[in-house]
């Protein structure tokens, strides 16, 4: 990261990127590619505390992106009631949930987050669950017109006040 030091994320900051995480479904993830590029696609996650979690095909560029350098940026966008943009972008380090105690866990949160959505459970080894743990986070809003970002550097400490899993 460059530009000014990072705060130190405060927990009223913290409760409400957890709020935005939690209100939405998408996310903007991008990875590198083998070849040097960048790689970005949107996709579904689930949020616990700050931490982000989603599938992706085994079979998939992103998969062996993640795989060969698990360094990744992630972008979320939302609307407030009053309509003012609001966006969190992370930067963070990926990696495969590979516990079946925690993927359980996680169907289960999937299922009661959301009730409406008929879950696709592909074969066997299929897809991978990944997490995303953020190192720092950026949030973005328009106040009277102007664009406004803070950026706070993550310690294991504050990912566990905001409800994320222990490292």
């Amino acid at each position: 990261m460059t530009g000014p030091p990072a705060e130190r994320l405060d927990r009223r900051t913290a409760a409400a990127i957890v709020e935005l995480l939690g209100r939405e479904r998408l996310m903007t993830l991008a990875c590198r590619r083998a070849d040097g590029w960048p790689h970005a696609t949107t996709v579904g996650y689930l949020n616990q505390g700050l931490d982000l979690y989603f599938i992706v095909a085994r079979s998939s560029h992103k998969f062996a992106n993640l795989h060969a350098d698990p360094r990744a940026a992630a972008a979320i966008r939302t609307t407030t009631t009053r309509g003012d943009p609001v966006g969190v972008s992370m930067t963070g380090r990926v990696d495969e949930v590979l516990d079946p105690a925690v993927v359980q866990r996680l169907n289960l949160l999937v299922a009661e987050r959301y009730p409406q959505v008929h879950v696709y459970c592909p074969s066997a080894n299929a897809v991978a669950v990944m997490h995303f743990r953020p190192v720092a986070i950026s949030v973005n809003c328009l106040t009277h017109g102007r664009s406004e970002v803070q950026t706070f550097r993550l310690e294991a400490d504050d990912l566990v006040a905001a409800g994320s899993p222990p490292p």
